[in-house]
């Protein structure tokens, strides 16, 4: 199988965030990225693939912070291929940007892609929370796209996939490739690589570097003011036994101007 991995880092949530002098992006100088977890899924369920059926595994992504060391990584996990897509803005494009950079890079200059190719892209991001790139690029290409996938499997000439739902549900579709899917958890957890192969692979293997230009057309979304929550006030926490809670309840309703307008049965 031919498959590409198309990854995203993002932030890391787990360091303080500080808005920039300009107010409309984050102060990058203290800011670390790194790749969420269903990107580490899409390419744990890539690797699992090749290593099952056979092919290559292609990494690309977006160049910013950090990006060189998340390719070598997945490169000693078993990648045969990483790109660093660079050129400027790239960081500050809108999805539909980052989703046209995507598709021309898979198909360029309009070729057709190759019948068994089979692309993986995260489920959603921590600033993607709607996961709208991989449909988008699925768009792009022309092909048949699932989302929230939580397993593959070849079968003959298709692909079985394993689609989630709310409630624990799951579903399995019949596809054929070549196809777009969003991946929320690979078939089993992401591998661990330890660091010393990382370096090894930094030594050995080799990144490409692809200069791609911004698309003309850069969304419509445009940031106006970037800020943190604002502390307006705290909680208040009641004590006592139900009657108790209940009667400060109306009392604090009252005061702030709610009422029923008539009886309530609770």
């Amino acid at each position: 199988m031919n498959l590409f991995v198309l990854l995203k880092l993002a932030p890391d949530t787990v360091e303080e965030l500080t808005v920039g002098g300009d107010g409309l992006s984050l102060d990058q100088e203290f800011l670390r990225f790194k790749l969420g977890d269903p990107d580490e899924h899409a390419l744990e369920q890539a690797l699992l693939l090749k290593e099952a059926h056979g092919g290559s595994v292609t990494v690309a992504a977006l160049d910013v912070a950090e990006v060189q060391d998340a390719l070598f990584t997945a490169l000693a996990k078993g990648a045969d291929r990483a790109v660093q897509l660079t050129g400027a803005d790239l960081p500050l494009l809108s999805g539909p940007s980052a989703a046209r950079i995507y598709a021309d890079f898979l198909k360029p200059e309009g070729r057709r892609l190759p019948p068994d190719t089979l692309v993986l892209l995260r489920s959603q991001a921590i600033d993607e929370l709607d996961g709208e790139i991989a449909p988008m690029v699925a768009e792009l290409l022309g092909l048949p796209y699932l989302g929230v996938v939580t397993g593959v499997r070849p079968e003959g000439a298709n692909l079985i996939v394993t689609k989630e739902y709310a409630g624990g549900l799951r579903g399995e579709f019949v596809t054929a490739p070549p196809a777009v899917l969003g991946v929320q958890s690979a078939t089993r957890p992401p591998r661990y690589v330890p660091i010393a192969k990382v370096r090894a692979a930094m030594k050995s293997a080799r990144i490409e570097t692809l200069e791609v230009a911004a698309p003309a057309t850069r969304g419509k979304a445009v940031v106006r003011r970037l800020f943190k929550p604002e502390t307006t006030g705290r909680a208040q926490m009641l004590d006592g036994t139900p009657e108790t809670v209940a009667e400060s309840l109306c009392r604090l309703f009252a005061e702030h101007g709610f009422t029923t307008g008539g009886n309530a049965r609770g």
